[in-house]
């Protein structure tokens, strides 16, 4: 009976899965973050973390010991010289897997397995981010939208109303003085009948010299006597 022989096989004889994982650790303490199957990442992550958990103590024996597993002595050096100083107060845990959904193709389930202390933020991908959905969620994801809008709306300040000119101020106006017609003088003489007569004048010159001459103007003019 296979009682308690549960593990990730990953679809492959035992000197090509010990290959597969061999090569994936290297890779992971090379870049720090790769990319693979799910399957692949969950069988990753239990073979790796006691391999970098024997970096916190650099000795000839635990060199020794994880150049056996990773056959990579780039990959060694990588981890006693900078992955160690990181991980020393760290009790486990020393990756993270994030899943990625089904790959294009085959549907096969990708995920993205890092190392914790290089990767803080996680993918924008990740499943972990989506929001989970209930069937009583209606009513209260719609007041929740709403009052989050609300919030929003009260943090967002105002836009500063533009600053305009002062307008110049208008100057009085000085009143001005309407001429009065009884106090101005009038450079024309009012019309008189004098004026009148004096304008029409005589129209008979013999009548006009008697009315200016006088009694003698009647009279003939008297011959000189010798």
């Amino acid at each position: 009976m296979r009682h308690q022989l549960k593990r990730h096989r990953i679809a492959r004889s035992h000197a090509h899965r010990k290959a597969t994982l061999a090569a994936l650790s290297a890779a992971l303490i090379k870049h720090k973050r790769i990319k693979t199957t799910l399957s692949k990442a969950k069988a990753l992550r239990v073979y790796v973390e006691p391999i970098i958990n024997r970096g916190k103590e650099d000795t000839i024996h635990n060199r020794r010991e994880v150049f056996r597993h990773l056959q990579d002595k780039y990959a060694v050096s990588e981890l006693f010289s900078e992955i160690s100083p990181k991980i020393v107060d760290r009790p486990g845990g020393y990756t993270r897997v994030i899943k990625l959904g089904a790959r294009p193709g085959d549907a096969a389930e990708m995920a993205v397995i890092e190392l914790v202390d290089y990767n803080d933020v996680k993918p924008g991908g990740a499943a972990g981010t989506r929001r989970r959905r209930t069937r009583r969620g209606g009513g209260g994801g719609r007041g929740a939208a709403q009052a989050g809008a609300a919030a929003k709306a009260a943090a967002t300040p105002a836009p500063a109303a533009e600053a305009t000119p002062p307008e110049p101020e208008e100057e009085p106006l000085e009143p001005v003085a309407e001429p009065n017609p009884a106090s101005t003088p009038s450079s024309e003489e009012p019309w008189t009948e004098s004026r009148e007569a004096a304008h029409e004048g005589p129209e008979d010159p013999a009548e006009g010299a008697r009315d200016t001459g006088g009694e003698g103007a009647d009279t003939p003019h008297e011959e000189k006597k010798d």
